[in-house]
């Protein structure tokens, strides 16, 4: 798989990575770490988060890495977590909003809990996480805010109705986003995966697995490797003149 290994391209950055202990989140964080960013993986489940730091322990200095316990659905806990990570950094250059939660129900069985819980996540974490982020990045003028989005977010699914929504409004965050922070040079952009091999899709039952399988034109699952290196690209100068886009990472997946 291709990867950026001979140059560091986020040497001296400070990188901040919801949903960080596993799936893309982690390998987003990996990645980061690897080219040279300090890294916070934020996640709200204390023993996977543990278990992702010690990870990247074993290859990362402990001064460049920073673990911290948050739930991206309370504002409070992220305001916490904001704070954490000025106290030590005194600033931040990148922002994955990854963390999510996919919760799927035809709609006339979807209960107003699974509405609150999916859009308190997917939708008010991403808000949540990008006031506090552009404050700092505000700072220095400079930053790279990337939303993870979903390709149900760009093209619907049934029994998603939900999910899709909250994905959707990720698109549209990102694109008002990035209007109203250029003036700070502070680019924010999305990527919207397809289907890609995470502990989620691999729990699938066989009929819906092969479902999927069948409707991707490059005849393969996509890997969470893949998707963090279009989020290195973002967060890198290569894509210094990128901002309010939407890059999907679906391997041609026709939904």
């Amino acid at each position: 798989m291709l990867q950026f290994e001979h140059v560091a391209l986020l040497a001296g950055r400070i990188a901040l990575v919801t949903g960080a202990a596993r799936g893309i989140g982690f390998a987003t964080a990996k990645l980061f770490a690897q080219h040279g960013a300090s890294v916070v993986l934020v996640d709200r489940h204390a023993e996977r988060l543990n278990s992702a730091y010690q990870n990247l322990r074993d290859m990362v200095p402990s001064e460049r890495l920073m673990a911290q316990l948050c739930d991206v659905s309370e504002e409070n806990s992220v305001r916490d977590a904001f704070q954490a990570i000025f106290g030590k950094f005194k600033r931040l250059d990148v922002l994955v909003a990854n963390a999510g939660v996919l919760d799927n129900a035809l709609i006339g069985m979807v209960s107003s809990s699974q509405i609150k819980c999916i859009f308190e996540t997917n939708t008010f974490g991403v808000i949540y996480c990008a006031q506090y982020a552009s404050r700092l990045m505000a700072r220095n003028r400079s930053g790279s805010i990337i939303n993870i989005s979903s390709i149900l977010g760009t093209n619907g699914g049934a029994g998603q109705t939900v999910y899709s929504a909250s994905k959707s409004a990720v698109i549209g965050i990102t694109k008002s986003l990035a209007k109203e922070l250029s003036s700070n040079n502070i680019r924010v952009n999305a990527i919207a995966p397809g289907f890609i091999k995470t502990d989620m899709t691999m729990s699938m039952n066989s009929e819906k697995f092969n479902e999927r399988m069948v409707s991707i034109k490059m005849g393969r699952i996509g890997h969470a490797d893949e998707v963090a290196n279009v989020a290195l690209f973002l967060a890198s100068d290569l894509s210094s003149y990128v901002t309010g886009q939407t890059i999907g990472v679906d391997g041609g997946m026709l939904i």
